[in-house]
């Protein structure tokens, strides 16, 4: 698979045709629609798209199936398993001495405070300097590895270690040791015009670090660790408190294991080469990472790749905190793409938790996310084909102009939209002050009575009438496209949406899978906005208000049920469907007020009758709402139906 890439002004062009294979998920407690929440092994042509803005252009090019073929796509790395063996009987030893140091071997040359190592080899330091440096500056084309075995570094006008030139360089941390590196607030450049070394660690050439000790490194000037190629952590205890980014790779950066803590003003994680297409990418293969940032916690020019690992990341001062519309704090950014094949994840972020320009594939994981606008976005397409995913707050949980559920597990919540297929980069959830990012207070966009308040009228609660949706910029500004698709083939989809549950822009298609949809409450959203909706297979419940009630199509080859009712039901009040025989069809309690429900499952048949009952009780055991098993005692029968086309509609204002 071919990867070409331009960049221009950082972003990337992209056109991306994925084929992904379906998935499966089981779903134990809920035996008679497990079959829709697993789908068998299949797989899935995504069309062709192409989608621009400010920001992006989308062009041929073909996104990743997996961590595996992404890397495959990119530029090589400098790892060497050589790199890690040595003869400690070639060690050469450098003593710190607080203002002095002293050293055993050749290669070395020191004046006052200042070490230069000028041939390639294996160093070792220990002890302290209260104000000096450690420079490597060699021709040599093999290794030179600087042990540390205890040290405490500080340096008033430079970086402590400074690596200004070298064929590679690997740090090892020695086991058992506690490092500390420390720089100034601001360094003494030779020449005014100079801007490097500009971290507390600084290598113009490809950097190692690895071991099993300890390293704290403070950057008091801009970066804590930094490499001007490629950047690989291997291992150790390492923790970086930067006043700009925490730890970069302008090549790349490459996590292979150890334990990561950064606590950086700038970005957390970066890699930011912007002239070859093939570089500028993070990978995350194990570890444990513990990431607070300003800006984005893992931000690539081109890709991120996680293969695992467990993440904690925290980014703008987490899910809500207002950022200024320039600033960007995503959770995870990748441009082009974002491929994640496992791991687990826990993210607070003020912008978007995942986002691509480009692509994001998830294959596996378990993610726990609240974010200020979106969960998960991608401006071109997103596809889930497993994990476990709880989007405990969001604007809209995942947006992109395409999205294909294959398979996973998803409990969505969102002040807006729960799914939303729309092309390109918007920042409608931004929390950029109030009528920006949805951040005003919402009311219900009803009347007492269940009816929708009048335009530009107030319903209770003090949100806007037309459905409480924030004024200004929060709300999405997108025109429709026969190119934004929605493909849900499996999985168990859980959605709790303030504005619209699933919402296209475009068209929707279901083969599998189970889809719940508890909200809007207010009447100018709806459970379901699509500009069209195709079922063929998979169980559908979405519970909301009348205002706005879509159906699937009548085109469809699955029979469907939209019933609005004469009045607002209470949150949690059971609606029953039952056979005429008294078979159980559905018994489903909304976690939200709701006012019509949409209702598609393979056990409608044409021709037969069903009785649809609201309130009463059940004895069976609920999961996300929907009960299974167990006995339902009737509250108030409400209507009997006879399904007599593939949609059957029922009350005022169906369509």
């Amino acid at each position: 698979m071919s990867k070409r890439r331009t960049a221009a002004l950082g972003l990337a062009c992209i056109l991306l045709a994925v084929m992904v294979t379906a998935c499966s998920i089981t779903t134990d407690t809920l035996s008679p629609v497990e079959e829709q929440a697993s789908s068998s092994e299949q797989v899935v042509d995504t069309a062709n798209n192409s989608v621009a803005d400010e920001e992006t252009t989308v062009s041929e090019d073909a996104g990743a199936e997996s961590v595996a073929d992404a890397a495959a796509e990119n530029s090589s790395n400098h790892d060497d398993a050589e790199d890690y063996v040595w003869d400690s009987a070639d060690m050469i030893l450098i003593g710190l001495n607080g203002s002095s140091i002293t050293t055993d071997g050749d290669g070395v040359t020191v004046e006052g405070s200042t070490a230069t190592i000028s041939s390639a080899g294996t160093y070792s330091l220990s002890g302290s300097l209260t104000d000096g440096q450690i420079i490597v500056d060699t021709e040599d084309e093999d290794i030179v590895r600087l042990i540390l075995n205890g040290v405490d570094l500080n340096c008033s006008t430079s970086a402590p270690i400074f690596i200004a030139s070298s064929e590679k360089v690997i740090i090892v941390l020695a086991d058992g040791t506690e490092n500390r590196v420390s720089d100034a607030a601001s360094y003494v450049f030779e020449d005014a015009e100079e801007d490097e070394p500009n971290a507390a660690i600084f290598s113009k050439s490809d950097l190692t670090i690895t071991g099993s000790g300890s390293l704290t490194v403070t950057g008091n000037y801009n970066d804590g660790i930094a490499s001007k190629d490629g950047l690989i952590i291997d291992g150790g205890s390492i923790t970086v408190d930067a006043i700009d980014d925490g730890i970069r790779g302008k090549d790349y950066l490459i996590v292979k294991e150890g334990s990561i803590t950064v606590n950086a003003q700038g970005d957390g994680l970066k890699s930011d080469n912007e002239e070859d297409t093939e570089k500028g990418y993070i990978s995350i293969e194990a570890g444990t990472l513990n990431i607070t940032s300003g800006g984005d916690a893992i931000q690539a020019q081109t890709d991120v790749l996680v293969a695992g690992g467990n993440i904690t990341l925290s980014s703008g001062g987490g899910s809500g905190t207002y950022i200024d519309e320039t600033t960007s704090a995503k959770g995870i950014k990748g441009t082009v793409n974002v491929n994640i094949d496992g791991g687990t994840f826990n993210i607070d972020s003020a912008d978007d938790a995942i986002h691509s320009n480009g692509s994001i594939t998830v294959n596996a994981g378990s993610f726990v996310i609240a974010s200020g606008d979106d969960g998960m976005h991608a401006d071109s397409s997103l596809d889930i084909n497993d994990g476990d995913v709880q989007i405990t707050k969001s604007y809209e949980g995942l947006e992109s102009a395409e999205i294909t559920i294959n398979g996973g597990t998803f409990h969505i919540v969102a002040s807006d939209d729960g799914i939303n297929i729309a092309g390109g980069n918007d920042g409608s959830g931004m929390n950029w002050g109030p009528g920006q990012g949805g951040q005003m207070p919402q009311g219900d966009g009803m009347a007492p009575d269940g009816a929708a308040a009048p335009d530009g009228g107030m319903a209770p609660g003090g949100g806007p009438g037309q459905g409480g949706r924030p004024g200004g910029g929060g709300m999405d500004q997108f025109a429709a496209s026969g190119d934004y698709h929605l493909t849900i083939n499996g999985g168990m989809i859980v959605v709790d949406a303030g504005g619209d549950g699933l919402d296209s822009n475009g068209s929707v298609d279901m083969t599998g899978g189970v889809v719940l949809v508890n909200g809007p409450t207010n009447n100018g959203n709806g459970a379901l906005d699509c500009g069209t909706f195709n079922i063929t297979g998979g169980f559908l419940m979405a519970a909301g208000s009348s205002g706005m009630a879509e159906a699937p199509d009548d085109s469809s080859s699955q029979y469907s049920v939209l019933i609005n009712f004469d009045s607002a039901q209470a949150a949690g009040s059971l609606v029953h469907i039952q056979s005429s025989a008294g078979d159980e069809i559905l018994t489903f309690a909304p976690t939200k007020q709701y006012q019509s429900i949409v209702f598609s499952s393979p056990k409608l048949a044409n021709g037969e009758t069903y009785d649809v009952y609201l309130g009463g009780s059940s004895t069976g055991t609920p999961n996300d709402s929907l009960y299974e098993g167990g006995s339902y005692t009737p509250g108030t029968q409400y209507t009997s139906l006879t399904i007599s086309g593939m949609v059957t509609r029922i009350g005022s204002r169906t369509r």
